[in-house]
């Protein structure tokens, strides 16, 4: 039973190696034989069209020159010209550099060798030149025209040289002569545009000594030793052809290159394209590659034809081998289709159903039991944190209560055991000062002892009532109160120190709302006591009203001091919390519970090193009386 899956496997690797050999050999030596073929002739073709292409550049320089040449003919060749009129042959020759880059230099001689005008982009020196002696004169007066001389116009750009004869259209003959030096720059562009980079061509002209005249990459005829390469230069100089090209292997790199080139016609120069062989041949390559892609395509066929006669050979086994991974894994109702012959596999087949049918039930009975078991543990799970989470908010609630019973009896002992000891002392203090003052010379320290005492004694009634006020929970008694009259009567009443400016800025709407004045009074003096204390050398309290949506009005109190953080600003209400070196952190406590018990609420605001603002809502009373007749 474990060996026939073996012997199986074993035939179904014979089957496919046949596969292999029968099918990839001769693919193999019919694409080996006809790569090797169309990669000869793609090269040869490849070969072709670049001299092609060397060829039909030659003849885009040929005729630049020529038609360069053409334009200084045509000039000569004009009645304006011919008439040796040195003003007149200025503004043509001026005419003719302005709509031609190309020329550098142009010069006018008569047919005495005598220079009548120059002009050129870069002469200076202006000094009329004697060309009777010149052989250059003498050839163009001889032959009519001349082009040649190459040479680095200022030892940078190549440059050639230029000579027509001036001849006077009504008689014929010859009056002079015009020379002229034209840029070879533009051929570079020309080389650059039509072999870019991307190409990974290069191409060059060069004249019959090796001269290199332009080349693809421009920098390259800026040098001072420009030329192509020696290897290169050789086989186009010694090279009687018009036309030829072929692979090169370059001495200097050793890399293989495959060149082109072709003669200029009536300029004797050359034209030179190379191209590494690697980029030349990327046809060819592409060919090759995609041939081997086409044999692992066949391939991979090949595997997926084996496989199939394998699984034909061996779905019997293969079904019931899945089926008992099935099984396995306690999968019973997506079992594969066991449909199988009437032999002993098939019997074989109906006794494995008849065993998973029975795994199934008793596993059906044990998830069963785990799912109630599960479920159980669910609900005391749920029970647990229900009750943990109501012990929780029972102790929060109870620490809460114990926290204000405390507050209330440290109330009352300060209420009862603390204030009356410092009343006695405050009269005791008064007692000294009055005999003090009577003394004919009063002793300077004891007045400035007894001043200190007086400061803390108001400190600690000032910590007294703060506890007191946060302790003590009295019923409200509210009052109908127009907000810019109450906070006009409370802001002249409190005392402003003279370097902290008061800016009130009141709602023109004068809203009406009932509060207790006094526990509102106690919260507004406390904001603005915090205010003014943030500023202990100069700075602006504001007190502004507003009213806003949702039938609220705002009361905001702001300074400009220091600022706080966001973390403290989040604990500011917090009862006991402070920032300050003395203080209970009941101050805000007081304003919050304020608001609480007048159905309002607290805001704060704070930028670190611009200042706080509080914003007091308040519900507002509709339909108000009318505000009291202030005399």
């Amino acid at each position: 039973m474990t060996e026939a899956p073996r012997k199986r496997g074993r035939l179904f690797y014979k089957l496919l190696l046949i596969f292999l050999i029968v099918s990839l050999v001769p693919l193999g030596i019919v694409g080996y034989y006809l790569v090797n073929l169309s990669q000869i002739t793609l090269n040869k073709a490849i070969s072709r069209d670049q001299e092609a292409l060397a060829v039909g550049f030659a003849d885009t320089v040929s005729s630049y020159i020529i038609n360069f040449r053409n334009v200084l003919f045509d000039a000569a060749h004009l009645e304006d010209f011919a008439s040796m009129n040195v003003p007149k042959q200025q503004g043509l020759v001026s005419h003719i550099m302005q709509l031609h880059a190309a020329f550098l230099e142009i010069s006018v001689i008569d047919a005495n060798g005598q220079e009548v005008v120059r002009l050129g982009r870069f002469v200076h020196d202006t000094k009329m030149r004697d060309f009777a002696g010149d052989a250059l004169f003498k050839k163009v007066m001889r032959a009519g025209e001349f082009v040649g001389g190459l040479e680095k116009y200022m030892g940078s750009y190549p440059a050639i040289t230029m000579g027509v004869q001036i001849v006077n259209p009504q008689t014929n003959q010859a009056v002079g002569a015009v020379l002229a030096k034209m840029s070879l720059t533009a051929l570079s562009s020309l080389l650059k545009t039509g072999f870019p980079e991307s190409t990974h061509t290069q191409a060059a002209v060069i004249d019959s000594g090796g001269f290199l005249i332009a080349h693809s990459n421009s920098k390259e005829i800026y040098k001072p030793d420009a030329k192509l390469p020696d290897d290169v230069l050789r086989i186009l100089l010694q090279n009687d052809a018009r036309t030829g090209g072929g692979e090169i292997i370059l001495e200097t790199t050793g890399e293989r290159v495959l060149g082109a080139f072709a003669e200029v016609t009536e300029l004797g120069w050359v034209v030179y394209i190379q191209r590494s062989v690697s980029v030349a041949y990327q046809a060819s390559d592409d060919m090759l590659k995609r041939t081997w892609r086409m044999m692992l395509i066949v391939t991979v066929f090949v595997l997926f034809l084996g496989y199939a006669v394998s699984l034909v050979i061996t779905q019997p086994i293969q079904a019931l081998r899945e089926a008992a991974i099935k099984l396995g894994e306690g999968d019973f109702d997506y079992l594969p289709d066991l449909s199988m012959p009437n032999d002993e596999i098939g019997e074989l087949a109906h006794t494995f159903m008849q065993m998973s049918e029975s795994l199934k039930v008793k596993t059906a009975e044990i998830m069963s039991a785990k799912v109630e078991l599960e479920r159980l543990n669910r609900s005391l799970e749920n029970r647990v944190e229900a009750r943990t989470r109501e012990l929780k908010s029972a102790q929060d609630e109870l620490i809460k209560k114990e926290r204000l019973a405390a507050i209330g009896q440290m109330a009352s002992v300060v209420g009862h055991e603390i204030r009356n000891p410092l009343a006695v002392i405050n009269n005791s203090i008064y007692f000294i000062k009055t005999k003090n003052s009577a003394m004919p010379n009063p002793e300077p320290k004891v007045i400035k002892h007894i001043a200190i005492i007086e400061s803390e004694i108001r400190q600690a009634n000032g910590i007294i009532d703060e506890i007191l006020g946060f302790a003590r929970t009295r019923e409200l008694n509210p009052k109908i109160m127009h907000v810019n009259s109450y906070l006009e009567d409370l802001t002249m009443s409190f005392p402003i120190p003279p370097h902290v400016e008061l800016v009130k800025n009141l709602a023109p709407e004068n809203p009406v709302v009932s509060i207790d004045p006094d526990e509102m009074a106690q919260a507004v003096r406390n904001l603005m006591k915090n205010g003014i204390e943030v500023m202990p050398e100069n700075g602006k309290l504001y007190v502004r009203s507003e009213m806003v949506d949702g039938g609220m009005v705002r009361i905001d109190v702001e300074d400009t001091g220091c600022g706080m953080p966001k973390e403290t600003a989040d604990k500011i209400f917090a009862p006991f919390f402070t920032t300050k070196a003395r203080g209970t952190g009941l101050g805000l406590a007081v304003v919050k519970k304020v608001a609480d018990r007048h159905k309002g609420r607290v805001e704060v605001s704070s930028v670190v090193g611009k200042g706080t603002c509080f914003r007091l809502f308040l519900p507002v009373i509709q339909n108000p009386p009318p505000p009291p007749n202030r005399a």
